[in-house]
């Protein structure tokens, strides 16, 4: 029976595919006693549920190959056994036959009898066996309580699958996709939250905090997720399924219009040019950002090299990346980010504080870089030595104050001088810039400018700073919002900042590539965009639509307003 799931809209899109929870569904026991006459068709569904099962896992070991064989084929036969316990499906049958259990509370009960079996045993391998019987179960129960009809089948076994869960983890969904994940669908979580904004860069449907997600879904559900609507639907029908292939159609047409964009020039409707810089980490991003037509790079991350890392990545494994970036934008400008790690980014090397009470608010960033200068020095000579091959401009990251630069300074001086004694060639210029994602850092930011070259507005860091919540808390969805009054004017504030000191401001955080917000940032006077390379030709043509001096003229209004819904009513108005 058709079913709406309603969810916050995270990744635009929409995908058809089989539901594939990543854990078994909670599921709710039957308990109301079979009448005779039901008894004979219960045992069928159960019986049914459990060839499903066995045939599952029949299919899984097929699959199956190389190492990965050897390791799981072990837990795989152990399930296949269980399967057809003699104990096991005899004690099912007398449940259903005799004790009038339903097939639900028949298996629950068989699962509780054989738990306290294992428990009981004085070995612990053996006891530790009660998890197959708990994944058994749970496995017979997904089968038992699937409700697919012939045809929903005929259309699963033809497409791919859907992650259904309660919360995903970035590392996790970036290998999933690899592997032709087509949509995410969590029970929590936040349109905000890093998983969230990877899901945006990947180009993957995304919805969060569907609340009744785990318990309302089974594995191989057929689920059409449209998180264009903000909804997934379990067992559609042929009308949201007809309504899939127009957008489908209407998305490849739209594909094809953004296309042509690709080496266009950037302006608004009043012919004001405006910069789209691209946000990158790695070859593909930087491939793709030259293929959209990106006007440089705004903000290189170096932190994969050491997340990456067992040790510390030598000075020439940091040179050769740093100046590959430089050659792969083919003599545009690059700005490279020093390292960032710290709060929700554990290197493998060790250099990252464990135990810290509040990591977000801890050595991290350029505090960290500070305090190992070695191997902060190491980086430095890297980024100096890949200079020579391009235009480069070095990012410092979780700025405070004023004596950060100026030690970051003193330190790339000294590089310079080490590295002019061995001979090796170095850039007339390295302009640095400092990051603004403190609020210390956005409020005295006049201070901050007679040190830096150029600024970076790192949205996603100062929002949950200014407003005092973690973006990825889904219950903080109505005060993590980029538009909120207070953060609308600490951005106009520090843009106003670097224009009156003749100084580039661009913005980096995760708004600078959503369209909703062009309008906003544009009205505040940003002319600086930078985003992941997936979103250049969507902003382009956004800011096509747009004009720049009326939105410049509302930008009074915009900055008086006292709630973020009213910044939301005059950005209708205005866009």
């Amino acid at each position: 029976m058709r079913h709406v799931l309603p969810g916050t809209l995270a990744s635009r899109g929409m995908a058809l595919g089989r539901a594939r929870l990543v854990r078994p569904s909670r599921y709710a026991v039957d308990n109301r006693p079979l009448a005779e006459d039901e008894v004979e068709a219960e045992l069928e569904q159960l019986h049914r549920a459990l060839d499903t099962a066995r045939l599952e896992l029949r299919e899984l070991r097929g699959k199956l190959h190389g190492a990965l064989a050897r390791e799981v084929n072990e837990f795989i036969d152990a399930h296949s056994l269980l399967l057809d316990d003699a104990e096991l499906l005899r004690g099912l049958d007398d449940l259903v036959k005799i004790g009038h259990y339903r097939a639900g509370a028949a298996l629950k009960k068989q699962r509780d009898r054989l738990a306290a079996v294992f428990e009981a045993m004085d070995d612990p391998y053996l006891r530790s066996r009660k998890e197959d019987i708990d994944q058994v179960i749970a496995r017979v129960v997904s089968a038992l309580q699937r409700h697919t009809t012939p045809e929903e089948r005929k259309i699963a076994a033809r497409v791919g699958e859907i992650l259904i869960a309660d919360t995903i983890a970035p590392a996790d969904m970036a290998q999933l996709a690899g592997n032709g994940l087509l949509g995410a669908v969590t029970s929590s979580g936040s349109a905000y939250s890093h998983s969230a904004i990877l899901a945006r860069s990947l180009g993957l449907p995304m919805l969060v905090g569907a609340r009744e997600a785990l318990s309302l879904l089974h594995d191989d559900d057929l689920i059409l997720l449209d998180a264009e609507r903000g909804e997934a639907i379990v067992h559609p029908t042929a009308q949201d399924l007809a309504r899939y292939r127009a957008w489908q159609r209407e998305a490849a047409a739209e594909g094809r219009r953004l296309a042509t964009l690709a080496n266009a020039a950037t302006r608004t409707r009043d012919d004001v040019a405006i910069r789209l810089l691209a946000n990158a980490e790695t070859p593909a991003d930087v491939a793709l950002a030259r293929t959209r037509g990106a006007d440089g790079v705004g903000l290189y991350r170096t932190e994969f090299l050491f997340l990456r890392h067992k040790g510390l990545p030598s000075e020439d494994e940091q040179f050769i990346a740093y100046r590959d970036l430089v050659l792969g934008m083919g003599g545009l400008p690059v700005t490279i980010r020093t390292l960032d790690l710290g709060a929700d980014k554990a290197d493998a090397a060790g250099l990252v504080m464990r135990g810290e009470d509040n990591p977000a608010l801890g050595v991290r960033g350029v505090r960290l870089s500070l305090r190992y200068p070695a191997v902060f020095t190491t980086q430095i000579r890297a980024i100096l030595r890949a200079a020579c091959y391009g235009p480069v401009r070095v990012l410092v990251p979780m700025v405070t104050q004023p004596d950060e630069l100026i030690a970051v300074r003193t330190l790339f001086k000294l590089a310079r001088q080490d590295l002019k004694r061995e001979n090796i060639d170095l850039p007339e210029k390295l302009p640095l810039g400092a990051m603004i994602e403190v609020p210390a850092a956005a409020i005295n930011v006049r201070s901050l400018l007679e040190h830096a070259d150029f600024l970076a507005i790192g949205t996603n860091d100062l929002a949950q700073y200014v407003l005092a919540a973690d973006r990825g808390n889904d219950a903080l969805d109505n005060i993590y919002t980029p538009l909120q009054p207070a953060l609308l004017r600490l951005l106009s504030h520090v843009i106003g900042a670097g224009r009156r000191a003749k100084k580039p401001v661009s913005l980096c955080g995760e708004i600078g590539g959503d369209v909703n917000f062009t309008a906003m940032l544009l009205a505040l006077g940003l002319t600086e965009f930078s985003m992941h390379p997936s979103q250049l030709l969507l902003v382009r043509d956004r800011l096509a639509t747009l004009d720049h001096a009326t939105l410049r003229n509302h930008a009074t209004r915009l900055l008086r307003a006292t709630t973020h819904e009213h910044v939301a009513e005059l950005l209708a108005q205005f866009g």
